[in-house]
């Protein structure tokens, strides 16, 4: 790491930090080669004391002062091929970063390594922009799970096969899924599809085997849609999911093969199992947990596809995930297997996302296909 004389001149910076020929050129994050590989990037404040929260990946890091002025700063060290979420916190407010044109929600950034993969597809889209919603929304009126949500529903080059995306909150107002599918579908990376952005309302409760979710979603929701006046194939259902909604996600093929049949899972919680909340950490419990378990049943999967993807930097995940991955191929699943650069963390999944759902689909162009890493 340079030293702090050369703090900002390292980076590119002109003029006295925190004077106004310094602030009128500040930009960030900007990453350096690190002498030991990866890279380290430099992240600026202006205001009072703050720290740096990242989605994933690293513990919260404070940031340093330039003498008596205005000019916050931290110099932090990152591997190679990250992408991740971060915001500032001050006091108890938190922000996305002034300097950054690459957000990730109101009060989020998103900051890539120089070598990070490209994302084909993904429009950069800054903390004040206001993301555009789909046309259709479904008032889902749960007698199962109880409670009132707002279903989303987008006909991506006119519609065909649905796509259920978990945690569809976060893929309509954080992050641009719905442009980012249009442009796939436009390109030809992937087939028409019809996406169902679904929310959460509790996701440790919905997420977890046995929460009556998946009943709901077909008796309750795949109705809703198939009435909505949107072109659906309601016999050809990817479900996409993130985490506990990865783990939800190869759940639903389990417990409902007639619903589920393909699958696009991004490091799925495959920790989890009922009492895994009791435990001091999770990830320490047994190795794949509550699906491995079953998994070791032998059931016949034989017609169901998934897509499995972990990030690189989320080292703890890697055996849960493999043995998961193994154990599915083994029980007759056609599986792919990935590892994506990225941690626990959905600015990382993004790519992941539009390659695995058209490889569900049974259609794996090229623009997509490119990036994915074999089984290691």
């Amino acid at each position: 790491m340079p030293p702090v004389t050369d703090a900002f001149a390292a980076f590119g910076l002109p003029g006295t930090p925190g004077s106004d020929t310094f602030w009128a050129a500040a930009r960030g994050p900007v990453s350096i080669p690190a002498r030991d590989g990866g890279w380290v990037t430099l992240f600026l404040w202006r205001g009072s004391e703050a720290a740096i929260a990242f989605e994933s990946w690293s513990e919260q890091v404070p940031l340093r002062r330039w003498g008596g002025t205005d000019c916050w700063y931290a110099q932090v060290s990152m591997p190679a091929r990250l992408r991740v979420t971060y915001q500032f916190l001050v006091a108890d407010e938190a922000y996305a970063d002034p300097f950054n044109p690459v957000g990730g929600g109101a009060d989020r950034s998103v900051a890539s390594a120089p070598d990070a993969p490209d994302q084909p597809h993904w429009p950069v889209v800054g903390a004040d922009d206001v993301l555009p919603l789909p046309g259709t929304r479904l008032r889902w009126n749960s007698a199962r799970l109880g409670g009132r949500r707002t279903v989303r529903v987008h006909p991506a080059g006119g519609g065909g096969p649905v796509v259920l995306l978990l945690d569809g909150d976060d893929w309509l107002y954080l992050h641009p899924a719905m442009a980012a599918f249009d442009s796939a579908v436009s390109g030809g990376a992937m087939p028409p599809v019809t996406l169902v952005f679904l929310p959460a309302k509790d996701r440790a409760a919905e997420f977890g085997a046995g929460s009556g979710l998946w009943e709901a979603v077909r008796d309750e929701l795949m109705p809703l849609v198939a009435e909505s006046g949107v072109t659906a194939e309601l016999d050809r259902l990817v479900v996409a999911g993130q985490s506990l909604g990865g783990l939800s996600a190869l759940n639903a093929a389990l417990e409902l093969p007639g619903l589920v049949s393909r699958v696009a899972c991004q490091s799925g919680s495959f920790w989890w199992t009922p009492d895994a909340k009791d435990l001091p950490d999770p990830l320490d419990g047994p190795v794949g947990g509550a699906v491995a378990a079953r998994l070791r049943e032998r059931p016949d999967l034989t017609g169901l596809r998934v897509a499995f993807d972990v990030g690189e930097h989320e080292p703890r995940m890697l055996p849960h995930c493999a043995l998961v991955e193994a154990l599915a191929e083994e029980a007759g699943a056609t599986v792919r297997v990935s590892r994506s650069a990225s941690g626990h963390d959905r600015a990382g999944w993004r790519h992941a996302l539009l390659r695995d759902v058209a490889w569900a689909l049974g259609d794996e162009p090229q623009p997509l296909a490119h990036l994915a890493t074999a089984r290691q």
